[in-house]
């Protein structure tokens, strides 16, 4: 029997568990859907059971599955956030040969969400011996029931138990004659500040040591007495490691601080990651990166992430990495604990705001350059010449308004690429408000190339984009941009830079002003009524008409056929509240790296095609439709090493086969395709196999699966702050492809936008609609830290893309906190609370479904206008009900529907 933990006091620690050695035959205990009996050695012998012991043990047989087992309610005995030690002895009968595993197990049963199981530890056995079985657990919220059960044999074997104890302990082992104090939210880490030395840490790949100085006496630990070191690494992904399986439970997000530094090997700053390793029951393994900093060799720096895991794990280490090999990562201290919530924000003050209204000084020049200053030591003058229009998209934020002057700043004699006028808007500025920003500029003779010129702000001085045009002639050129400030700066300057040194810059009419959203949303749903909806009229035969006023019918739309989908991650699905979230609220799915060719083909010829496979299944067996993203990505980053080191005909070949490979695998089962991702920012393929290989990936992806619609895709096209991605540089980049014969089927607009602008995005969109090609939203994300500023933000994405008719769906990229490529862009937090964005998200849901209720009129007719879609109509007359279903799709007359009653 497993040793009792004594606290200081000499007393022993109080088993939670009743009739803990079976003293008492099976009393407190319950089978889970199985027989059992308690014995004692002698009759174990007589019954052909042979396994020496003392005292009474249990026998569980008559097992159907191997979650069948022996349990006991636990919950009045327990504490959220205290710590609980496992120890029992069992053993196996009826095992022919080999092991087999028996679990410890804990079921957490809640009223208004699914049962959850959290596994405690595992032991193998093998028939004729006794085995310890150990672990730790600790619940930080309480669950309604909470069981602790022993599982694990195959069916058909028998489970047998000698004794359990489930002990609470507070961290240091201690526990006292009135039981186990909660712990809150202590460390899960054991020995997290090495006062124990190196106990419970391990070395990944190296070596560890302990330290209470380095360096002659120049490194010292920051906190305590002791610091460790990772030391003698050979990969970047050598570090210390603590394993901490048992310790933490799914769906619960934790937060992680460290002291770091590093030293050695002549390098002065490296990054230092904290990153979980996992592994799953079926052996599959997962690295989640948790927290990134710079570390340095002149002092402890603090690392802080948070994690959350999906699944039930087997196996968890933490562990830290990333310094080249040579350098050594020190850790004076590690605290892993449940994260504490965010408190939710408050909505922004948005009174007394006069939206619309520049806020830069003299932008007319009436004044000449009063209000202005030159950066740099360039000059400024102001002459006439410039357009007395306001530019487009400026024009359709601010509605009728008075013409431009015509007078503009000429900025001569710039020496530097940052040169040009500037002002002072510091106490201009209200945190939390979205700016649009708008100009006319142009540049003087004498350039030898395309020039980027760009309204930027110094915040604090840090550089933030107001917005970029591409100049190369002589005509004036808009600059449309917006930006948002979400921390008090001490000082805010806005200034027009970008041209070559040399060169002069011209600036009209730039303005500065907040723009009124709520404005924009009313125009936006007037658009979106005529677009996105169709008349129906109802005619109803069979009825005599003296009871068409007393025939009521009620109409609702039970799903709107706008395409409007999620981003998806294997590891997602393991959370059963993710994936009701999104069969709730998605009709399609686009899969974050599953698909990639890093991901199905790490190294050549090591295939991994069961993580899209589990996610195309997942979204078959839902109905939901599924974007196939993607076959090929252009950035040289994202390519794999072994890629990269092919020459050209393997290279060629390698493009080939994982055209062939992917279509063929998958025929039919993707709707569309990002063949080739972000031409616009890379071209690792074109450079190393010509200008054609582009569109002969998208020729040869045709000829494998017709059925799918390919699409090019990348990002900022609709926000005005990419030159290289504009819409006008998009256009060309497609019209190059369909002229070498591609055939290009859809427009993929990424949308990772900052502070969007409705006519700014709409502008893109105009821009791109002359092509005639469906247009999507392939990964929209939006961010900020405040929830109601974030739901601001994804209103005008969703609107403008429903209110504009060459956008034929919507793909967010993630919802949930934690798995999302953006901090501060999540609908859902980390334990599956709504937020204020995702309430929003709903609630325009919500408004994009069509509900009509009334009576048959005079004619036998009944007539609404609805959203294209699914639709339910319930019919009661007075002597009997009807239901039926139709369809809305889209057209430019009514849709006519018989209905016979």
């Amino acid at each position: 029997m497993a040793e009792n933990i004594s606290g200081s006091s000499g007393s022993k620690a109080t088993n939670i568990l009743l009739n803990h050695d079976f003293s008492g035959g099976l009393n407190s205990w319950h089978l889970n859907y199985c027989n059992g009996y308690v014995i004692s050695a002698e009759e174990g012998t007589q019954r052909g059971i042979s396994m020496e012991s003392n005292g009474n043990y249990a026998v569980i047989t008559n097992r159907k599955e191997c979650w069948q087992g022996l349990e006991q309610d636990i919950t009045d005995r327990i504490s959220t956030s205290s710590t609980y030690m496992v120890s029992a002895f069992v053993g196996v009968s009826g095992l022919s040969q080999g092991s087999t595993d028996v679990l410890a197990t804990l079921k957490l049963e809640y009223h208004d969400s699914a049962t959850s199981y959290l596994f405690i530890g595992r032991t193998s056995v093998i028939k004729g011996n006794w085995e310890k079985l150990e672990g730790t657990f600790s619940l930080s919220t309480m669950p309604d029931r909470v069981v602790f059960y022993l599982e694990g044999p195959a069916p058909g074997v028998d489970l047998l138990i000698r004794s359990v104890e489930v002990i609470c302990s507070s961290p240091n082992n201690n526990t006292t004659s009135t039981g186990c104090a909660s712990i809150g939210d202590d460390n899960i880490i054991i020995n997290p500040q090495f006062e124990d030395g190196l106990n419970n840490w391990s070395g990944r790949g190296c070596k560890i040591m302990l330290h209470d100085s380095m360096g002659d006496g120049k490194i010292v630990p920051k906190s305590g007495k002791f610091f460790a070191s990772a030391t003698e690494r050979t990969q970047s992904w050598n570090g210390i490691q603590q394993e901490i399986t048992g310790r933490v439970q799914r769906k619960l997000a934790y937060e992680v601080t460290a002291l770091v530094r590093i030293f050695g090997n002549n390098v002065t700053t490296a990054d230092v990651r904290a990153t979980l390793w996992v592994q799953t029951p079926d052996l599959r393994e997962q690295y989640i990166g948790i927290a990134k900093v710079q570390a340095t060799d002149k002092d402890w720096v603090t690392m802080q992430g948070k994690f959350l895991l999906n699944g039930s794990p087997s196996k968890v280490v933490i562990y830290l990495e990333g310094p080249s090999p040579g350098t050594d990562i020190l850790v004076n201290t590690l605290v892993v604990k449940h994260a504490a919530k965010t408190p939710p924000s408050t909505p922004p003050d948005v009174k007394n705001v006069a939206f619309g209204v520049n806020i830069i000084e003299n932008s007319n020049l009436a004044a000449d350059t009063k209000g202005w200053f030159s950066l740099g030591n360039c000059t400024l003058s102001v002459r006439t010449g410039s357009p007395h229009i306001i530019p487009p998209m400026a024009r359709d934020s601010l509605g009728p308004y008075e013409l431009l002057s015509g007078r503009y700043i000429l900025v001569t004699n710039r020496t530097q690429t940052w040169m040009g006028p500037a002002q002072t808007i510091t106490e201009k500025l209200k945190l939390f408000l979205t700016y649009q920003v708008s100009a006319w500029v142009r540049i003087g003779s004498g350039s030898t190339g395309p020039q980027n010129v760009n309204v930027a702000l110094g915040v604090d001085n840090q550089w933030v984009n107001g917005g970029q045009a591409e100049v190369s002639d002589d005509r004036w050129h808009e600059i449309g941009g917006s930006f948002r400030i979400e921390k008090q700066p001490s000082k805010v300057m806005v200034y027009v830079q970008g041209p070559a040194s040399g060169l002069d810059l011209m600036v009209a009419g730039l303005q500065i002003f907040p723009v009124d959203r709520n404005e924009r949303f009313k125009y936006l749903k007037r658009q979106t009524d005529k677009i996105r909806k169709r008349d129906v009229v109802l005619k109803f035969s069979g009825l005599d008409s003296s009871s068409y006023l007393n025939t009521s019918v009620q109409v609702r739309q039970i799903q709107n056929d706008f395409p409007i989908g999620s981003c998806i991650s294997r590891t997602n699905i393991d959370n059963e509240d993710f994936v009701n979230f999104i069969v709730k609220h998605f009709n399609w799915a686009v899969f974050g790296n599953e698909l990639k060719w890093y991901w199905t083909e790490p190294q050549q010829g090591n295939f991994n095609y069961k993580d899209a496979d589990d996610l195309l299944n997942l979204c078959a067996k839902n109905k939901i439709e599924t974007r196939g993203h993607c076959i090929f990505w252009e950035v040289d980053g994202t390519v794999q090493q072994w890629i990269k080191s092919l020459n050209k005909n393997d290279l060629m070949t390698a493009v080939q086969n994982r055209l062939t490979g992917l279509l063929n695998r998958y025929k039919g089962k993707f709707r569309h395709y990002d063949v080739n991702n972000e031409m616009l920012h890379g071209s690792f393929y074109q450079d190393r196999l010509g200008k054609d290989i582009r569109a002969n990936m998208f020729k040869t992806a045709n000829q494998l699966d017709q059925s799918a619609t390919l699409f090019v895709n990348d990002y900022h096209v609709e926000d005005g702050c990419d030159t290289r991605s504009c819409p006008e540089k998009y256009i060309q980049h497609i019209l190059d492809l369909q002229e070498q014969g591609a055939p290009v089927g859809g427009i993929g607009i990424q949308g990772h936008i900052d502070s969007p602008v409705g006519p700014i995005v709409c502008s893109a969109l105009d821009k791109l609609g002359i092509l005639g090609l469906p247009i999507w939203f392939t990964e929209l994300d939006v961010s900020s830290i405040n929830e109601y500023v974030r739901a601001d933000d994804l209103e005008v994405m969703l609107r403008e893309a429903l209110a504009h008719p060459a956008v034929e769906g919507i793909m967010l990229w993630g919802f949930w906190e934690l798995f999302m490529s953006r901090d501060n862009s999540h609908l859902v937090n980390a334990e599956g609370d709504i937020n204020e964005a995702g309430k929003r998200f709903l609630a325009l849901k919500q408004e994009w479904l069509s509900h009509s209720h009334g009576h048959v009129d005079e004619q036998g007719q009944f007539n609404l206008r609805g959203f294209h879609g699914t639709y339910n109509v319930e019919v009661v007359t007075p002597s009997k009900k009807v239901s039926k279903t139709f369809v809305l799709d889209k057209g430019d007359s009514p849709l006519v529907l018989s209905i016979d009653l």
